[in-house]
């Protein structure tokens, strides 16, 4: 039975390496989470806001990919904020949590057009639990052994907005880092690789009750396509939000959002995807909630 737990590693590396192209979390309300790619959006706008998102894909399948994510920011005054934000992602034996702390800066560029620059510093919890794979050996085999470690990280992110329009360039996570070594010669890496980010949007009154808001989120990491974000959204008396993404990597989604008290932000996405390997898959739900304080 050595056989098949050495094709098990080999799925497990498989399916670490393919993560390259979307290793970094994806979320279809990314602008209410701008700040967990973006560390210029720590306390943008002199707000102070906290935002949970659940993403859960393939919909009743034991184990499918579900990812949480919770985000605070605020201003310190003085053209200063700061944020925090915790990611965390989990799919069937492979679990991966980063934590980050953001720190930005205002730049007044003219009377309309602001600056922002930001830092983040955290790092990433991994582990792959392998007593989750039947392996059908008579004995455990050391090479399924689980892999637990941390990594700490760097990332950088600027800005440039005023009341219609924003441009967003960002590398959340600037180092190369393994979240696993070679042990006893299996090979068991994973590597992050920094993804670059870069996003924009205008938005066009319509009339003095309707607002047309397009964006685009561009995503790009070395050795994988690049995945492009095409949002489309319709503001209606500065309370409703409804409209559709649409991924290049073949996935598409409708979203809504409603804004409660001025203060309170509920959200919900339900995405689709064309790829023809995840056929009999189930589909995305994503839910957002967001307090303005």
């Amino acid at each position: 039975m050595k056989k098949l737990n050495y094709i098990l590693i080999g799925f497990l590396f498989v399916m670490s390496s393919s993560l390259f192209a979307q290793q970094e979390s994806t979320f279809t309300f990314y602008k209410y989470h701008m700040n967990m790619i973006n560390p210029a959006y720590a306390g943008m706008d002199n707000q102070t806001l906290g935002t949970s998102s659940i993403r859960t894909q393939w919909t009743g399948i034991v184990d499918a990919p579900k990812t949480q994510a919770v985000s605070f920011g605020t201003t310190l005054g003085h053209n200063l904020g700061f944020g925090v934000s915790v990611v965390n992602d989990r799919t069937f034996v492979e679990k991966q949590t980063f934590v980050g702390v953001d720190f930005s800066y205002k730049l007044q560029m003219s009377e309309t057009i602001d600056l922002y620059l930001g830092l983040k510093a955290g790092g990433n919890f991994y582990n792959v639990n392998t007593s989750g794979l039947e392996t059908y050996a008579v004995q455990s085999d050391p090479a399924l052994g689980s892999i637990s470690t941390f990594n700490p990280n760097l990332g950088v992110g600027a800005v440039l907005k005023n009341n219609k329009f924003f441009v967003s360039l960002s590398i959340p996570r600037i180092l190369n880092t393994q979240n696993a070594k070679n042990e006893n010669g299996y090979a068991m890496i994973a590597t992050d690789r920094p993804h670059v980010y870069l996003s924009g949007g205008y938005d066009f009154d319509l009339n003095p009750s309707l607002v047309l808001k397009p964006s685009v989120l561009l995503r790009y990491v070395n050795g994988a396509p690049a995945s492009l974000d095409l949002n489309t959204m319709f503001q209606i008396e500065n309370n409703f939000e409804i409209g559709g993404t649409y991924r290049t990597d073949k996935a598409y989604a409708a979203m809504a959002n409603i804004t409660l008290s001025k203060r309170f932000v509920f959200g919900f996405a339900y995405e689709m995807s064309t790829r023809p390997e995840l056929a009999s898959a189930k589909n995305t739900n994503e839910i957002l909630l967001q307090f303005k304080f």
